[in-house]
C-alpha cells in the first residue's frame, strides 16, 4: 500500500459465502484513476489459504478478507513474504481502506515556490574579510533561514541559505516587499550590484 512505482493495486480477494465477492469485486474495479488501477486478480469463498498469499506475493499484491479467517500457514506464510492481510466485516470499511492506498501509491509532485526576489544595489564588509549585499526587496519578502540563489545574468550562480537578514543595524526574521535590507548569504559573498536574490521552497503537491 505505499507509495512506489507501481500503478496497479493487485487484490486477492476471499469471503465467506461467493454472494458477497460479486459485489465488493465490482466496487473495487470501479475505483482508481487513469494513472491507478485496482485489479482483483483472485477471488473465491472460504478461509485465506497458503495459494493466495503465494499469489499476492507474486504480484506484489494484498490479501481482502471479508467476513473470513486465514488458515495457520497461511498467516505464518504472510508474515514470512511480507504480504499485508486485512480483514473486514463491513463493506464500506473495506472500499474506504482501499481508497485510502490508491492515495498513498500516487506519487507527490514537487512544486517550486518563489517568495521574494530582491535586487543587489551595494555590497558591504562584515567583518572576516566577509561581504553582505545590501538590497532591494522588490517582490514578496526575504525570510532568514529561507532558500536563496544568486541570479546574474540570467544564469543561477550560486544557491545556498540566508543566514543574515539586517534593517539598519538591527537583526531580523524578514523584510517584505518596498523595504531595503543587508543580506549575507552562506558560503558565498561574491555579489556583484545588480545581481537579483531570489528565495525559494520547495512544496509537496498531491
Amino acid at each position: 500500500m505505499n507509495a512506489g512505482q507501481v500503478k496497479e493495486l493487485n487484490i486477492v480477494l476471499k469471503a465467506d459465502v461467493q454472494g458477497s465477492i460479486e459485489p465488493i469485486r465490482s466496487s473495487l474495479e470501479r475505483m482508481g484513476t487513469e494513472n491507478i488501477k485496482v485489479r482483483v486478480i483472485h477471488s473465491g469463498s472460504g478461509n485465506i489459504t497458503e495459494s493466495d498469499v503465494m499469489l499476492a506475493a507474486a504480484s506484489r499484491g494484498i490479501i481482502l478478507g471479508f467476513n473470513t479467517g486465514s488458515e495457520p500457514g497461511a498467516r505464518r506464510l504472510a508474515e514470512i513474504e511480507g504480504v499485508a492481510i486485512r480483514y473486514y466485516d463491513v463493506i464500506y470499511n473495506l472500499l474506504d481502506d482501499v481508497e485510502k492506498a490508491l492515495k498513498g501509491m500516487l506519487e507527490p509532485s514537487y512544486v517550486e515556490v518563489i517568495d521574494g526576489r530582491a535586487e543587489v544595489r551595494a555590497i558591504f564588509s562584515s567583518g572576516k574579510k566577509l561581504k553582505v549585499a545590501g538590497v532591494y526587496v522588490r517582490e514578496g519578502k526575504i525570510t532568514l533561514g529561507a532558500s536563496i540563489r544568486t541570479i546574474r545574468g540570467g544564469q543561477t550562480i550560486s544557491q545556498s541559505t540566508v543566514i543574515s537578514l539586517r534593517r539598519f543595524k538591527d537583526d531580523v526574521k524578514e523584510v517584505t516587499s518596498g523595504y531595503e535590507c543587508g543580506i549575507g548569504i552562506k558560503d558565498f559573498d561574491a555579489f556583484e550590484v545588480g545581481d537579483i536574490l531570489e528565495t525559494f521552497r520547495t512544496e509537496v503537491r498531491e
